[in-house]
């Protein structure tokens, strides 16, 4: 008897590939009409980000890509979260990367990354340090990815509590962990009534820690009643350890122009003077501190800005603080003249400041000051003491409140020894009685 065929006839076989060979062109043609989507392919790589970084990350803008070429992404309206928090981490209006082809068949084995944009992007400090807080420990080195055509953030606005950056605008040609980074850097910073913008090109050895920054550009201050341009030159380390983020063996120096009043008038006050501080500078927990530091004043010689040397400390978070120990070299031949025996001492001003306020220093301040046995305790307000100095025809001792004591001084042709007087802020004046 001859044996059972076990072999298909032909036709079935025919039939069986071409059905298998249809299902795979529909299932192609699905894959290829989902992935053609730019919003399906711009949630896949937001989706591989979040899982990498351990956050939640959607996009609900419109999204485009290309492959042809060098491969680029470009999302809208991304919103990064921390996992169960429903307030967003970052923001950002457009994101933008190109990528080459050689990274994507690296599969993360290579950094190299061709050019990145932000538009609009907005950080939150509290939510950036809760996201870090909640990141396991690693004592892997950082990798720094290459970026051939750079970087470009435009308008963006860094928020923490009590103080805020906005209108940052950061740009580079090229970024290489091996190679000095140079770019650009401005924005306004907000805090109490203060704004303080800033325009600065900067210079890192490497973009790594404990590398060495340059800092050159235009900075200012600026509140209600008076403003403080400047232009400065810094040099310091990168510093990232257990005790924040900041700069190490900070050096700045600054040319500035105290200017108040308006236009160029009688009224208008214009003090143009040098400084320079130095120090460790540190931000962590919401505060920023240089501590210790010092600090150095100088001016012209006929000018009301005094010069002085002084050390301590400076803090500034939910309000600003200032701690000075130092000496005013002479007593400004622009302040009004001491009662002698006082303006004829040539010995230097010793002095003790100490702030705790408002970051437009309009809050009081304590002082004490002593020049070899006369001896002054007392406190200030900084407007006050800026009014006495600019006044032509002011009285001869400046706008201080507390208790001063010297052995000897005249006045008005008459000797007064073992003089202690107390000095008290003048009363409020009185309120105009209204017309009958």
């Amino acid at each position: 008897m001859a044996a059972a065929e076990t072999t298909a006839p032909p036709a079935r076989r025919s039939r069986k590939r071409l059905w298998i060979a249809l299902a795979l062109l529909l299932a192609a043609l699905i894959g290829l009409r989902w992935v053609s989507r730019p919003s399906q392919v711009g949630w896949i790589v937001l989706s591989q980000a979040g899982r990498a970084l351990g956050l939640e990350v959607s996009a609900s803008g419109a999204s485009e890509y290309r492959l042809r070429g060098t491969p680029m992404l470009e999302v809208r309206d991304v919103v990064a979260r921390v996992p169960g928090s429903d307030k967003p981490l970052l923001r950002a209006g457009r994101v933008y990367l190109a990528v080459p082809w050689t990274t994507i068949r690296a599969a993360g084995a290579s950094l190299d990354v061709e050019r990145v944009e932000l538009d609009a992007p907005q950080l939150d400090i509290g939510e950036l340090q809760r996201w870090l807080a909640s990141r396991p420990a690693s004592t892997e080195p950082l990798n720094i990815p290459r970026l051939s055509r750079g970087a470009r953030v435009r308008d963006g606005r860094v928020v923490a509590a009590g103080w805020s950056v906005q209108g940052i605008g950061v740009e580079f040609a090229e970024l290489d962990p091996d190679q000095p980074l140079r770019g650009r850097l401005r924005g306004r910073a907000l805090a109490d009534g203060v704004e303080l913008p800033f325009d600065l090109y900067a210079t890192l050895q490497r973009p790594a820690a404990a590398r060495g920054l340059g800092l050159a550009g235009a900075i200012a201050v600026q509140a209600k009643d008076w403003r403080l341009p400047m232009r400065v030159r810094a040099g310091a380390r990168l510093h990232a350890g257990d005790d924040g983020l900041g700069l190490d063996a900070l050096r700045l120096g600054a040319n500035a122009r105290y200017r108040s009043g308006s236009g160029a008038g009688a009224d208008a006050t214009d003090l143009p003077f040098a400084f320079g501080v130095a120090g460790p500078l540190r931000y962590r927990d919401g505060e920023l501190s240089l501590a210790p530091m010092g600090a150095a004043l100088r001016a012209a010689a006929d000018s009301a800005v005094p010069n002085l040397d002084a050390g301590g400390r400076f803090g500034f978070g939910q309000a600003l603080a200032l701690h000075w120990r130092g000496r005013i070299h002479a007593w400004p031949r622009a302040w009004p003249a001491l009662p002698p025996p006082l303006g004829q001492s040539a010995a230097p001003l010793a002095f003790q400041l100490d702030y705790d306020g408002k970051a437009d220093f309009s809050d009081t301040a304590a002082l004490r000051a002593q020049r070899e046995q006369t001896a002054f305790d007392g406190r200030f307000r900084l407007p006050q003491m800026l009014a006495w100095i600019e006044a032509k025809d002011g009285p001869p001792l400046p706008p201080l409140a507390g208790n001063l004591s010297t052995p000897k001084i005249e006045i008005s042709g008459a000797t007064l020894e073992g003089v202690e007087v107390s000095v008290e802020d003048d009363p409020p004046a009185a309120a105009p009685t209204p017309a009958s």
